[in-house]
């Protein structure tokens, strides 16, 4: 993940299969909002990157690629510190579209965030 927002986010895989990933991600100066509290867009990354992770490995890597559609986030409890988990399972995995939900919970196991995401599986452009 070098050279990625994952990187500068500090963002980490924790486990992946094609069924479920959960990444962690640091609550600090990279991804607190002005007022020192985990930042709505950092939490999206976040289930954005599980969603995205959990797709790819659902695809033959030699055929297709897949991009994100579309993404929507309920915010339920905020956070300071300490490190968020957001994990990805899946709702609908198609042959053009995958459709996850995405629950990032704190240390404690507590929920913070929901989404659902929905990505496009896009075959390769022949050269």
């Amino acid at each position: 993940m070098k050279n990625t927002l994952m990187e500068t986010l500090g963002i980490e895989v924790v486990s992946a299969t094609p069924q479920q990933v959960t990444l962690s991600m640091p609550v600090d100066e990279r991804t607190h909002q002005p007022m020192g509290f985990l930042h709505g867009g950092a939490s999206v990354a976040l289930a954005e990157s599980a969603a995205s992770i959990a797709s790819f490995l659902n695809i033959d890597t030699r055929t297709h690629q897949i991009f994100g559609l579309e993404i929507n986030a309920n915010h339920l409890k905020s956070v300071r510190s300490g490190n968020v988990y957001g994990t990805a399972k899946p709702f609908h995995i198609g042959k053009t579209t995958m459709v996850w939900e995405i629950s990032i919970k704190d240390e404690e196991d507590r929920l913070i965030s929901i989404s659902r995401c929905t990505v496009g599986v896009v075959p390769l452009k022949q050269a």
